[in-house]
């Protein structure tokens, strides 16, 4: 038996088989995130696992930039779970993890430009690996613009949610309902209603996290 075979099917639900990896690499995709709408330092590790069992799901169903990012997030959930434990002076909360706070204007822009400028170049790169690599890569890129799309806000969020940044969120709510709907196309659906519920998560992580900065400020007025 392959588990990492998305032939190998755990169970059928309403007529759709689901493979041992999508399901645990939903179940483990869940529990990542809604630890990190909750700022619990154990999103981290977590997450290591929900990427590892990703990276086999979107090679075999073409979705190639998803892939690569799996790559990206295996060694940013290690610096995220660095990072949060070990908050510089002045940056910790009251659990001494990394406070939460807000984007500057200028990483605002960056996460603009480095948005559009990215998903042009991946997408590009992307439309044109089976060429490039035929042996590896058999069949072409899945709507490789928008998967880049994905890719590239993924990586960019990723740092700002590293650092605790409030507006991360917002960009995980525009990359999860894009990625609700590529997934529905590509017909793995668990993965589709992983990230619609994925949407629902990073609007209550965007409420919590203003919350934990709301009354970080106002314990800092008080002190």
């Amino acid at each position: 038996m392959n588990f990492f075979d998305i032939q190998n099917i755990f169970f059928t639900v309403l007529g759709y088989p689901l493979s041992y990896l999508e399901f645990f690499g939903v179940v483990s995709g869940l529990v990542a995130v809604w630890l990190s709408a909750k700022a619990n330092l154990l999103s981290w590790p977590v997450g290591i696992v929900n990427v590892a069992l990703s990276f086999f799901l979107y090679y075999q169903v073409q979705l190639y930039p998803d892939m690569f990012l799996q790559v990206f997030f295996f060694v940013t959930n290690i610096l995220g779970w660095w990072r949060w434990a070990n908050p510089k002076p002045g940056e910790e909360d009251r659990k001494r993890e990394l406070q939460v706070s807000f984007l500057g204007r200028k990483q605002f822009v960056v996460l603009c430009v480095v948005g559009v400028l990215g998903t042009a170049a991946l997408g590009t790169m992307a439309a044109r690996l089976h060429e490039w690599f035929p042996l590896v890569f058999a069949l072409p890129s899945a709507f490789p613009y928008v998967d880049s799309f994905i890719l590239v806000m993924s990586i960019v969020t990723t740092f700002f949610m590293i650092q605790k940044k409030v507006e991360s969120w917002i960009v995980w709510i525009i990359v999860d309902i894009i990625a609700t709907y590529l997934y529905f196309v590509k017909d793995i659906m668990f993965y589709s209603l992983m990230y619609f519920v994925f949407t629902a998560l990073a609007g209550f992580g965007l409420w919590n996290w203003m919350r934990e900065y709301k009354l970080l400020a106002a314990a800092k007025t008080t002190t």
